[in-house]
């Protein structure tokens, strides 16, 4: 696909731990296409950062398109982000890098840096809901669980810059245990980390799985998909642990509606982007039963339709938006 050069344009980029996804936009916010890499987090954060580069010049040369007619590019991370540095973002490998000054310095373009679940949530705020909400909070289940806040209208981050990391919410004092040890958050519970965590002690103790015989005894490389395909198989201990964690992830999202008072939960994540069939209904019965008669008048807990592209589209906002400020 060719475009014509005299426009302008913004890159997104989103950097998972398995995956960078880079997309091309145009003034409009328009999706012209994207370039998908493994991030291959095991080489290094230094190798990460060249991936990110890699990602952002193939899509360019995909497109015809100079680095000097990308107005902005903005790249969501998973990790707390102030003043351009990345903290804690161990997944990748990075605990506090530099990355806007690093990656400035390498493209010679502005770049703006925010946390990924913050930069899904504004995608979908600004391009999916067409920034009507006044009020909305995102929450995504993935290998891990996140989230966003949008107050008036706009971002919210906190006083300490990590506002909507809603996995750390601690819903059960005798739970599990995650990497960043805190036992019993929604994260180690509500999670696709969390799934797997569970069908192995459930399968230690005895339990049978579709899973377990097909992927080993440990469960390593259950994707979201594999889930999937065990409820579509009727896998009853599958579906009584995802069971179990839409309840728990009810109870997350009953407290953050208490909390906040939402027009929208937005949820999505490849967790729920798989299973939101069996775990939408259950979410949202258990929000219901979790807080104060009348609260839930008119709020909408609804999934996501930008899929993927949901945090590169937010990218591009804060690309777009940062330039204009």
């Amino acid at each position: 696909m060719i475009v014509q050069r005299a426009a302008q344009y913004f890159v997104g980029v989103d950097v998972g731990g398995t995956k960078i996804l880079a997309g091309l936009f145009n003034r409009s916010l328009k999706l012209l296409g994207t370039v998908k890499l493994k991030t291959k987090a095991n080489r290094g954060g230094e190798a990460v950062l060249d991936r990110i580069e890699r990602a952002i010049r193939e899509l360019l040369t995909e497109h015809a398109i100079r680095l000097t007619q990308v107005r902005a590019m903005g790249v969501g991370v998973p990790g707390i982000v102030h003043q351009g540095r990345v903290f804690g973002a161990t997944n990748i490998g990075w605990e506090d890098v530099p990355i806007r000054a690093l990656l400035n310095r390498r493209l010679r373009r502005p770049v703006v840096v925010e946390n990924d679940c913050n930069l899904f949530t504004l995608g979908i705020h600004t391009l999916e809901l067409k920034s009507k909400p006044s009020t909305m909070v995102g929450v995504f289940l993935g290998t891990g669980f996140g989230g966003g806040i949008i107050i008036n209208k706009k971002l919210y981050t906190g006083f300490n810059r990590s506002a909507g990391e809603f996995g750390q919410m601690v819903i059960s004092k005798g739970g599990l245990k995650t990497g960043t040890g805190i036992r019993g958050s929604l994260e180690s519970l509500a999670s696709r980390t969390g799934i797997v965590r569970r069908l192995r002690k459930a399968v230690l103790e005895g339990g049978v799985t579709m899973l377990q015989e097909e992927l080993g005894a440990q469960l390593k490389g259950v994707r979201s998909r594999h889930l999937r395909q065990a409820i579509a198989a009727r896998d009853p201990l599958v579906r009584r642990v995802v069971r179990s964690v839409a309840e728990d992830t009810g109870l997350g999202v009953a407290g953050i509606v208490s909390a906040f008072g939402p027009e929208y939960v937005v949820m999505g994540g490849g967790v729920i982007e798989a299973l939101h069939g069996t775990m939408l209904p259950i979410i949202r019965k258990t929000v219901e039963a979790h807080v104060l008669p009348g609260t839930m008048g008119g709020v909408e807990i609804v999934t996501s339709a930008l899929g993927d592209d949901g945090g590169i589209s937010g990218a591009a906002v804060l690309a777009r938006d940062g330039v204009a400020k």
